[in-house]
């Protein structure tokens, strides 16, 4: 919600001004506390009140709160803006004046303030609920499965069956988990009425939960349902009496009427665990195999529950195409004319039931011609989204209406991403963090609230996982395009973000009244009109993030309260772009673009000193600086505002000695990320500038400067915040570094060696690491031909990957060397006998994957696994890539093959298993 992240933002804003080392402004005391009271009051009143079935009294509402936020942090950083640059025009620091324009805004905000009490005033004197609820929440009965394909779901429906009719006699409650219109309620409604259930319970309930329910309600339908099969006439009470009992009573009655019976409950759509906790205690648990069934958007309610879970998962393709001809033709099968399109549009629906229904019923009433389909495909996105099919998103929206206040901006965000965009996680936390609408939470990096908040995302099916990392972490997420289409239809409502996508698109309108835009995937006509636009100032001034894919011609002396510019994937800092205009976004957070070096012929590029100006820089991403790198200025040191340096290639001078005089204020404690950094000195007074970095990668080259033998490498155990470390080593001449005493600290989880050239011997510095889950030995990183693992080190390992290390020929190891591995690779190792017969032991084990690797080495991870599969362990499964250096021929491969063991041949890329 815009109105939440304004507030949130500008409160970060005025909190970084005050604890910051050299603010560029200061407040007057009265004003600062006058703003912080009446910000951090709207904050309250949003964070309390209920958002759902918003009415235009309260989108006005919420649309004042935005605009007077907003106002009052553009002024603030406006007048940074003016201050800063004026100072880099006299060269001089002639005082830092305050912010005479916010008592304006105070006041604006005050008047906001006032009308909200009065709000909350009359908020109080009312029932916060309706009486007369029950016929729109709540449903005695679930409509009729009949005309519902049950496409896709056969075997959910048998495992569920399965589960509810278990002969474990304590009352057993199970989740029903997916995504809004993924068929959790068809999947329950087919359960509910298949004959078999009928028969094996003696009562059958069915209640609706809304996101407001009411106990009550919730007591009368269950009593409804007992009464259509109770034999005990003498537990039957008239309606009118029913309507009149208390909560009590009616609790009573319905504990009476269930005990010593068998009964299935069905409680569809449920936002919480309260409804579940207000009526379990009218639920008898007779021991007598009574089933509770929760259908649910929200995943982590099964720890509260105590409950198993059925997680519902999208349809392939072959599944979506079936429910696509189930509710397109419903007496004939699909002509062959229409199959190759009709196929393309399932696949489009993204496996996603209620897409594929809704455009179902589109073309069932649609010409049965290939234009009409075509026309269909082609439009699929637009479709849709159509008003006339609003329902749909409605569904979905309930998921967005039942956020937490605090969630909302994460999740609208979501919009700024291309379709099927496959989203990296560090990125999108990143971009969250330079925002400033996150909340802060004390004790709690951002990056971790940021982190929490995207948990609760995916909790809650809004945020799809698409990969995870070697340590388990979401590396990769993704949004559905159905959930994308919401995003944007409020993004478009609130005027949070100006997307390419949205209805009715037109550059001028994407930018025109929005502080966010994000245009990817353009034509060259569109990029013209963008790069047009950006030349007035007018449409430019109040922009505060540009996400896009292209090159821009930024007016940066315009781009006052830029805050974001995100241009990696294909954008270049070229002509124009220099880092010296750079400095002019002197608000600015979050930089991230890709150099093109055809215009620079210098052999570096170094960055000016004047970079610190841009007091407020937490995040510097430049990519295509491996052949070029950047040179750093000292005053890098001096923006103690930088959580992530992330430089394809650098060089960091060393930070300077304070006066004896004077204590150095300059202490980098929000870095976080620190890469690629080359032939930097961990001195002790460096150590101590960047106490709380967690992610570094350091590379050792003497091909740009004289290497220096003192680098210092021992004091890298003082870093004890740092969890990844990638040390590469590219020159033989490097050694000498090496022979320093290499030592890591004990908080390392992910640990990434190349040509560093240890000997196995020295392999105990790395076992004995506590909390060690990921070790990539990759090119070169240990010499010698024999590695025996010393027991008791490698307590953590889940992932090890060991890579051209060449000379290897001899391995020894079993479950006590590496009792928590799950994940192994071998790659290039062309003189390994074989893989440690004892590795198949390990229990926690289940993958290994061997890349060009000897045949020796691929027999002998067969072995493993045959020996695995006849001792009962069918979890476990081998990958192998041949190579050219392989004799086996395909033959061979193919005997080889089976379910669990896939090989892929050298020849055509076929994955054979």
């Amino acid at each position: 919600m815009a109105a939440y992240a304004a507030l949130v933002s500008l409160q970060n804003l005025m909190e970084t001004i005050t604890n910051h080392p050299h603010p560029p402004i200061t407040f007057d005391k009265k004003q600062y506390h006058a703003l912080l009271d009446v910000v951090s009051f709207l904050q309250q009143f949003l964070e309390n009140h209920p958002h759902r079935g918003r009415d235009a009294v309260q989108e006005d509402l919420e649309k004042r709160i935005a605009e007077a936020a907003c106002a009052a942090e553009d002024a603030v950083e406006s007048h940074i803006a003016d201050i800063i640059l004026a100072r880099t025009r006299r060269h001089g620091d002639g005082g830092i004046p305050d912010c005479k324009e916010l008592g304006n805004f105070i006041k604006d905000m005050d008047l906001i303030k006032q009308h909200v009490i009065k709000i909350q005033e009359k908020i109080g004197t009312q029932d916060p609920k309706p009486k007369n609820s029950i016929s729109s929440n709540i449903l005695s009965k679930p409509a009729s499965t009949r005309n519902l394909a049950m496409v896709g779901f056969d075997d959910a429906l048998i495992e569920i069956m399965e589960r509810l009719t278990t002969q474990q006699p304590t009352r057993q409650i199970l989740q029903i988990v997916g995504m809004g219109g993924i068929g959790k309620t068809t999947l329950a409604k087919h359960v509910y009425d298949n004959l078999y259930i009928v028969q094996h319970f003696h009562v059958c309930i069915w209640v609706t939960i809304s996101q407001d329910y009411r106990v009550r309600d919730i007591l009368l339908e269950a009593l409804k349902c007992v009464g259509k099969t109770d034999v005990d006439k003498k537990l039957l009470i008239s309606s009118d009496k029913m309507s009149e009992a208390s909560e009590e009573e009616l609790g009573s009655l319905l504990y009476k009427s269930l005990w010593g019976r068998r009964y299935l409950v069905v409680m569809d759509d449920m936002w919480s665990t309260e409804p579940w906790d207000d009526v379990k205690r009218f639920f008898p648990d007779n021991s007598d195999r009574s089933r509770i069934v929760i259908t649910t958007r929200l995943s982590d309610m099964a720890i509260h529950l105590g409950s198993s879970t059925f997680q519902m998962n999208f349809l392939d393709e072959e599944k979506s195409w079936d429910l696509l001809c189930r509710n397109v033709f419903t007496q004939t099968s699909c002509p062959v004319k229409l199959e190759k399109i009709g196929k393309k549009i399932a696949i489009n629906c993204r496996g996603l039931p209620l897409s594929i229904v809704l455009v179902g019923g589109i073309l069932a009433n649609s010409k049965e011609t290939r234009e009409q389909w075509e026309y269909v495909a082609e439009n699929l996105h637009s479709i849709l989204n159509l008003e006339d099919h609003e329902h749909c998103l409605n569904i979905l929206s309930l998921s967005y209406n039942y956020l937490p206040v605090h969630l909302k901006p994460c999740f609208l965000y979501m919009g700024v991403f291309p379709e099927d965009e496959n989203i990296c996680v560090s990125r999108l936390i990143k971009l969250w963090v330079g925002e400033g609408f996150l909340k802060p939470v004390e004790g709690k990096s951002l990056e971790l609230v940021a982190r929490s908040y995207l948990t609760d995302l995916i909790d809650r099916n809004l945020i799809l996982v698409n990969e995870r990392g070697c340590s388990g972490k979401v590396k990769f997420c993704r949004i559905h395009d159905l959930l994308r289409g919401l995003c944007l239809r409020e993004c478009h409502k609130e005027k949070f973000i100006g997307v390419k996508g949205m209805l009715n698109f037109d550059i001028f309108y994407c930018i025109h009244g929005r502080s966010r835009v994000s245009v990817h995937k353009s034509t060259m006509e569109e990029r013209g009109s963008l790069n047009k636009v950006l030349k007035d100032s007018e449409s430019t001034s109040s922009i505060r993030s540009l996400l896009c894919d292209f090159k821009v011609a930024l007016p940066f002396f315009e781009l006052r309260l830029l805050r974001v510019f995100d241009s990696t994937d294909t954008g270049y800092f070229n002509e124009g772009y220099s880092p010296y205009s750079m400095t002019h976004l002197v608000n600015s957070r979050y930089l991230s673009f890709r150099v093109d070096w055809k215009n620079f012929v210098y052999p570096s590029l170094i960055l000016p000193s004047s970079i610190c100006q841009l007091w407020n820089l937490q995040t510097v991403i430049v990519k295509g600086t491996w052949i070029k790198p950047f040179i750093l200025p000292p005053e890098i040191w001096e923006m103690s505002q930088l959580r992530n340096l992330h430089i394809d290639r650098h060089f960091l001078p060393s930070p300077s000695n304070p006066p004896m005089h004077k204590v150095d204020p300059f202490v980098l404690n929000n870095l976080q990320r620190l890469s690629v950094t080359v032939n930097f000195k961990f001195t002790e007074d460096a150590i101590m500038r960047i106490p709380n970095v967690n992610k570094m990668h350091i590379i050792y080259d003497d091909l740009h400067e004289g290497l220096s033998s003192n680098c210092c490498l021992n004091n890298l155990r003082c870093l004890n915040k740092l969890e990844s470390l990638v040390c590469v080593f590219p020159s033989p001449n490097c050694q000498l570094v090496l022979q320093q005493d290499l030592t890591f600290p004990f908080s390392l989880k992910k640990l990434t060696l190349s040509f560093t050239r240890l000997n196995w011997e020295d392999m105990t510095k790395i076992g004995s690491l506590p909390h060690l889950e990921v070790l990539k030995l990759e090119w070169e990183s240990f010499c010698g031909p024999k590695w025996i693992p010393v027991e008791g080190e490698f307590l953590s390992l889940k992932f090890l990957l060991i890579q051209y290390c060449k000379d290897l020929v001899y391995w020894t190891a079993d479950k006590t060397h590496f009792p928590h591995l799950e994940h192994l690779v071998l790659e290039g190792l062309y003189k390994l006998n074989d893989i440690p017969l004892d590795i198949g032991e390990i229990p926690t084990l289940r993958l290994m994957e061997l890349i060009y690797c000897s045949n020796s080495a691929v027999i002998s991870a067969k072995n493993i696994l045959d020996e695995q599969e006849n001792l009962g362990n069918a979890s476990l499964r081998v990958r192998v890539r041949l190579s050219e250096q392989n004799e086996l021929d395909l033959a061979e491969v193919e005997s080889l093959a089976s379910d669990n063991f896939e090989v892929q041949d050298r020849f055509g890329g076929r994955w054979i298993g």
